[in-house]
């Protein structure tokens, strides 16, 4: 009995350490999707991975380019973005909730799992509903003042928060190879700022907003991994009370910046801001949450989707915006985009090999001996 209660802490610390590190690489664990993966046959399972793409694709894209009409359109003349990013929590609490009530009411009409609101597991969520709120809200406050070509370069930095944070906490190291993508990725950044300040549209607000929601969007990796065993692994259960917590502690932080919300809203009584306020609210809080979630568990590389959709994204807005980019504009954007997919790659080589490798048994031998 002495020998079993010996080795329980070591394990159960060791899970929390493995979380933590998964959260950090951006990776997930491997056993067990690898043997759901080999069941399906090869077609079925390229086309769901082909569909899972194109609709994070569709939906990431949209929301982006529905934001930044929402946050900076002259004839909405919106100076709330906070209220904006608060009603899009409350639509997908609402949305939540609903298909919940349909999949309780219909069995089999929609496969959703029962939500109903949990105050304790509501506190379990709370550390990362804060960092949630700091994240989406940095992301549109980005958006607002730079433009959506830019956006990607604005926001690159969460693969170097990753590194940075994996030593901090975990006191690991990194890769040569590693760090020289990330080296990439900080000098295509600088670069992008340098040529947007060239071009006179450059933004420093925007800029730094841009850092804090990628310092966020690192964060907010970690915290979700730790967060899901409170909600029984489910993403839809904690996109709920994600959202819910997030509806509550916007309250006061709309108050405390003086924005009182619908009724200092000049287009209070059109019918076509409500809906382009709700499909925001569908598209960035809702589809695209458990798109991505469902690309990191599906897709092979999720790095190479994610490059290649913020490649298409910035040249479509710079098709509509018919707006005129440099040489060295489009550079820093191939430095980050290559750089984050070159990292993505040699993570997945490095841990390849390590998982590879043969581990030495003494240890746990010495272990049981105890």
């Amino acid at each position: 009995m002495q020998r079993g209660t010996g080795t329980c802490k070591p394990r159960a610390s060791l899970k929390r350490s493995k979380i933590l590190h998964m959260a950090l690489m951006g990776t997930s664990d491997p056993s067990g999707e690898a043997e759901a993966s080999q069941e399906k046959p090869f077609v079925l399972r390229a086309l769901q991975i082909a569909l899972v793409v194109s609709l994070y694709w569709v939906t990431s894209i949209s929301m982006v380019f529905l934001n930044k009409y929402l946050l900076d359109s002259p004839s909405l003349r919106l100076d709330t973005p906070i209220f904006v990013t608060f009603y899009q929590c409350l639509v997908t609490v609402l949305l939540c909730k609903g298909l919940s009530s349909l999949a309780t009411c219909c069995p089999g009409t929609v496969d959703f799992p029962a939500l109903h609101l949990d105050l304790k597991v509501a506190r379990s969520v709370l550390p990362l509903s804060v960092v949630f709120i700091g994240m989406i809200t940095f992301n549109n406050l980005c958006l607002k003042y730079v433009g959506v070509a830019f956006y990607n370069v604005g926001r690159s930095l969460t693969t170097v928060f990753n590194v940075l944070l994996s030593y901090l906490l975990l006191k690991q190291t990194t890769s040569f190879y590693a760090l020289l993508t990330c080296s990439v990725i900080i000098g295509g950044f600088w670069l992008g700022v340098d040529q947007e300040g060239a071009e006179g549209t450059l933004s420093w607000t925007g800029t730094l907003f841009g850092v804090l929601a990628s310092l966020c969007v690192s964060l907010n990796a970690i915290y979700t991994k730790k967060v899901l065993p409170a909600v029984d692994g489910s993403i839809w259960r904690l996109t709920f009370y994600n959202n819910a917590n997030a509806c509550v502690l916007f309250l006061p932080l709309l108050l405390a910046l003086g924005s009182s919300g619908p009724p200092r809203l000049p287009q209070l009584g059109s019918a076509h801001f409500w809906a382009m306020m709700t499909l925001g609210g569908l598209f960035g809080r809702h589809r695209l949450c458990d798109g991505t979630a469902d690309q990191v568990h599906q897709s092979p590389d999720p790095g190479v989707s994610g490059t290649a959709k913020a490649c298409a994204q910035a040249v479509l807005a710079v098709l509509y915006y018919e707006e005129a980019k440099s040489f060295l504009w489009w550079t820093s954007n191939m430095m980050v985009l290559g750089g984050s997919s070159a990292y993505t790659w040699v993570r997945g080589r490095e841990m390849k090999k390590t998982q590879e490798e043969p581990h030495p048994r003494e240890n746990e031998k010495s272990n049981m001996e105890v």
